[in-house]
Formats: C-alpha cells, sequence, structure tokens
C-alpha cells in the first residue's frame, strides 16, 4: 500500500493526494502552470501529469478549460483521478507511455488535439547519473537514451497548428531543448530560474507555437530567494497563486 500525503497548492485552492516517497510535486509544478496561456474553452493536455498537480493548478485559474492528463503509472492515475474529483476538476484521465507509439494510440490520445499541451519531462537519460533505486522516483527523473527528443516530439504531435507546448527542464539542457524544439516551433520564449540572484539559473522555461517562424524571446528571469533565504516577493505571490508568469 502506498503512503499518501494531503497537500494544498496555490495557498489551499488546489487539495493534492500525493505519494510520500518519490517524485513530488513543488515548486517546478507551480512555475510550469503559471507559464500556462490557457483560456476558455481550451484543450490542455499535462503529459507526465503524475498526480495532476500542474494541470490542476491551471483549472484552478481556469475553470473553463478542458483538461487531459497523460500518465503512464497506473497508481499515480488513480491519484490524478482522486484529485480531480476532490478538486471538482472534471478530465479525461490517459494511462499511456508517452514514448510509445503503440500505448499513445491504444489510450486514445489525438494527434493535433490541443491548445496547450505542458510537461515537465524527466530531466536525465540512462547513462547521464546513477538513477535512484526508488522506482517511482527513477520513473518521474529518467529516461532511455534519447528519451527526451522522443518525449517532445510526442507532445508536439497533440498539438493543433498554431497551439503552444510550456515545459520546464534543467537549465544545464536548455541548448538541448532549443535545437529539439527548433525542428517544430517558433515564436519560443525562454525564462530562466534562479535560486537566488547571484547563482546560476537552475531551470529554463520554454514554450513555443507549433509552426510559427518567429524569433526567439529571452524573458525576464524568476529569481526564487532572496538574501534571507526566503521566497522573494515575486516566488512567494507564485505559490500562492497571486501571480502568474504570463
Amino acid at each position: 500500500m502506498i503512503e499518501i500525503t494531503q497537500d494544498l497548492l496555490l495557498g489551499g485552492r488546489v487539495h493534492l493526494a500525493q505519494p510520500a516517497r518519490g517524485h513530488r510535486a513543488g515548486t517546478d509544478a507551480v512555475l510550469l502552470a503559471a507559464s500556462a496561456p490557457v483560456k476558455p474553452g481550451d484543450v490542455v493536455v499535462d503529459v507526465g501529469a503524475a498526480t495532476g498537480a500542474v494541470g490542476l493548478m491551471v483549472a484552478a485559474r481556469e475553470r473553463d478549460a478542458r483538461l487531459v492528463f497523460v500518465e503512464q503509472d497506473p497508481d499515480l492515475a488513480d491519484l490524478c483521478r482522486r484529485n480531480c474529483r476532490d478538486n471538482d476538476v472534471k478530465a479525461q484521465i490517459v494511462v499511456a507511455d508517452v514514448l510509445d507509439r503503440g500505448s499513445r494510440q491504444a489510450s486514445g490520445l489525438t494527434l493535433e488535439s490541443a491548445d496547450l499541451v505542458l510537461t515537465n519531462p524527466p530531466f536525465l537519460e540512462e547513462g547521464q547519473a546513477r538513477i535512484s533505486p526508488d522506482r517511482g522516483r527513477a520513473a518521474a527523473h529518467a529516461l532511455p537514451a534519447g528519451g527526451l527528443e522522443a518525449w517532445l516530439k510526442a507532445c508536439t504531435g497533440l498539438l493543433r497548428p498554431k497551439g503552444r507546448l510550456v515545459l520546464i527542464h534543467r537549465a544545464d539542457r536548455t541548448a538541448e531543448c532549443l535545437e529539439i524544439l527548433g525542428k517544430w516551433l517558433g515564436g519560443m520564449e525562454l525564462r530562466f530560474v534562479h535560486p537566488s540572484a547571484d547563482k546560476p539559473a537552475i531551470r529554463c522555461l520554454l514554450s513555443g507555437v507549433k509552426g510559427s517562424r518567429a524569433p526567439l524571446v529571452i524573458l525576464p528571469p524568476v529569481i526564487l530567494n532572496g538574501p534571507d533565504g526566503r521566497f522573494t516577493p515575486e516566488a512567494e505571490a507564485l505559490h500562492r497563486g497571486e501571480a502568474t508568469l504570463l
């Protein structure tokens, strides 16, 4: 039996049941949701959704979005379904391996159906680092070799023409993400996330529009912590759902 914790996001607006051990939703999910330009009626697909934190935070901001959660782990998908019910969010929960074309097709995922795709891909690939022995943490943090390109190709395949992809990744893989996404997206916007103003970036937030030819834009950075080690006012407002990065 998986030990579950009950957590609150966005100042209590989102209730989230998630495993006590392994990968857990936190600042990355908050920043990704805050970067989602969602409009009423948009089809929003959260790829690698785990327990649904990102999509649920988007739904808290735009109740009329049509949410689709894609997760390969059946236990996490069940928790995502429970969280949607507890937060009164109507959504489609799809159990599928985004890297497996057959799995995607069997699950009913439709190509070019999404206005917005949000994703927080596993940060590592096999051979890049020692993988955690915890099954849930390993699945959340590691892809097979070459998996990032396959993951992002699958995500862009779900987008309608002129649909937008938004992702968060490690800052040291920014160049790789730009190179991959440049095959399908334009109008890309890049924002770096720094733990403090005097430290290197640890994350990049990157978005782009399918089929666009517009140039890359570098947006102002996000600084998470001040000199006292506490959240900056901007980071605090983002975590409380009182601000976005749009």
